[in-house]
């Protein structure tokens, strides 16, 4: 099952002019690859379904409806009376309700208001609120905050994404580094094997003395260690790149050992995480998802500060609907002909209210700091990984120029001591400074690669793109 698995992963990335045989995953491939099937992807994208959910439930709030009312008692061959009340109600904007009702009522024992034309009666008709309810209710409120939570959901998508990306940037940076000390540590202990074949050749000659086996032997020996020890962190970096890829957010899949990543540059990071920076975007932040889901976040208390305003007015409601015996005849509807009602309610002290009121609008003023807060937060990282960046650019190319020295040194020892005017034991000292200057140089290129790829997470400049 397994190599059918990394056959389908191989098969599914495209390679970009790689062949097959080369096995090289790249860094835009293993992120898109995330992007799509990671279950974390999947799982963000659950929440714009249930923003989306929730849009649907709210707007329910305004469907039509039908409701039917019907009693009937019978009692010792009497009918005491049978009552029929249909409605069909049509909720609009601003508390508006429009009405149409049919209404048939008969028995011997009805209320006297009860009585109606034998074939029954219709009417048409409207309530609305004049005062509470008028510019804005429960229900306007629920949709205006359905709307702004399906934009939130969005944002948090892209939040999600966005760190799930850092994750993954991450774990390939530190493969990418486990893989090229896992070359280097290959090359010196080839080296260290021919060279202590070449000794033990001089010492048979006659031009080395035999304590050069022993020193070239403990440097093989050294280097097995340090090749050992590399190759370990090559699997356990390829299994917590492993952790990434998913295939349709269901089956993991797992990274083979002959896999290797690209060859890698600062240059192809910035123009792969970092290929949207603009010096715009580092002043405003106003298209940051973390901004946008802490403004749509006060927008919605917002509204909610707006219907708790609007609790404190009187309650009025007005109904006034028109009679008629005849559907089909709309111009038989009079207006010597209706009913109308009026319902006042006006709260004495409005403690309830005015303490609602409070309370919003300290939530309000509590996500006005964050705003201000989070703004502040974000431009500071933003400089901060900026600097980090600048800093770690300029620590690898000083290594570059110190590697390249101690390059020289090895070469110029090697070639003293084949004529005779050094020692094996300064060869290997030149040698394991040459080595500690390549790994720092290694472990400051995955430094800067984290910092690149952090400043694009504190950015969040390529989120996930939906379809």
């Amino acid at each position: 099952m397994k190599p059918l698995l990394l056959m389908l992963l191989f098969l599914a990335l495209p390679l970009h002019g790689q062949s097959l045989d080369d096995r090289v995953l790249s860094l835009e491939e293993y992120l898109g690859w995330v992007k799509k099937f990671h279950p974390v992807a999947q799982q963000a994208n659950l929440g714009i379904a249930m923003g989306e959910a929730n849009l649907l439930k709210s707007r329910g709030a305004f469907d039509p409806k039908i409701e039917i009312d019907y009693d009937r008692k019978k009692f010792k061959e009497t009918e005491y009376y049978d009552k029929l009340n249909a409605v069909f109600k049509i909720p609009t904007w601003y508390g508006i309700e429009l009405k149409g009702k049919f209404d048939q009522n008969r028995g011997a024992y009805l209320n006297p208001e009860a009585f109606l034309p034998q074939e029954g009666l219709y009417s048409a008709g409207i309530s609305f609120s004049l005062a509470e309810g008028l510019w804005i209710n429960d229900r306007m409120a629920q949709l205006k905050q359905a709307k702004l939570f399906q934009q939130q959901s969005i944002a948090e998508r892209d939040l999600l994404i966005n760190q799930l990306l850092l994750d993954a940037s991450v774990a390939y940076f530190e493969w990418w580094n486990a893989h090229k000390e896992l070359e280097v540590f290959t090359d010196f202990y080839r080296n260290a094997e021919t060279r202590l074949n070449a000794v033990k050749r001089s010492i048979e000659a006659g031009d080395k003395p035999g304590i050069d086996s022993t020193e070239a032997s403990v440097t093989l020996q050294s280097r097995k260690l340090g090749l050992t020890e590399v190759q370990l962190k090559k699997l356990k970096t390829g299994l917590q790149l492993s952790n990434f890829l998913w295939m349709d957010g269901e089956v993991p899949l797992e990274i083979s050992d002959s896999a290797i990543p690209q060859e890698m540059s600062s240059d192809v990071v910035q123009n792969l995480l970092l290929n949207n920076l603009t010096d715009e975007e580092d002043s405003s932040l106003l298209n940051h998802p973390k901004m946008r889901s802490l403004q749509l976040k006060l927008d919605q208390l917002t509204v909610e500060k707006q219907l708790k305003v609007n609790k404190l007015l009187p309650q009025i409601d007005l109904e006034y609907n028109f009679y008629s015996e005849r559907v089909e005849d709309f111009n038989s509807f009079s207006t010597s002909n209706y009913y109308a009602g009026l319902n006042v309610s006006i709260p004495l002290f409005l403690r309830k209210e005015r303490g609602d009121l409070n309370l919003a609008r300290f939530k309000v003023q509590d996500v006005r700091w964050e705003v201000l807060g989070t703004r502040l937060q974000l431009s500071n990282k933003i400089k901060a990984s900026k600097a980090e960046i600048e800093s770690y650019v300029e620590q690898v190319d000083l290594m570059e120029q110190i590697v390249a020295n101690y390059r020289m040194l090895v070469v110029a020892e090697e070639r003293k001591f084949d004529l005779g005017e050094s020692s094996l034991f300064l060869v290997n000292t030149r040698e394991n400074g040459f080595i500690e200057s390549k790994l720092k140089q290694l472990q400051l290129t995955s430094k800067l690669f984290e910092s690149q790829a952090r400043l694009f997470n504190v950015m969040a400049l390529n989120t996930l793109e939906t379809d």
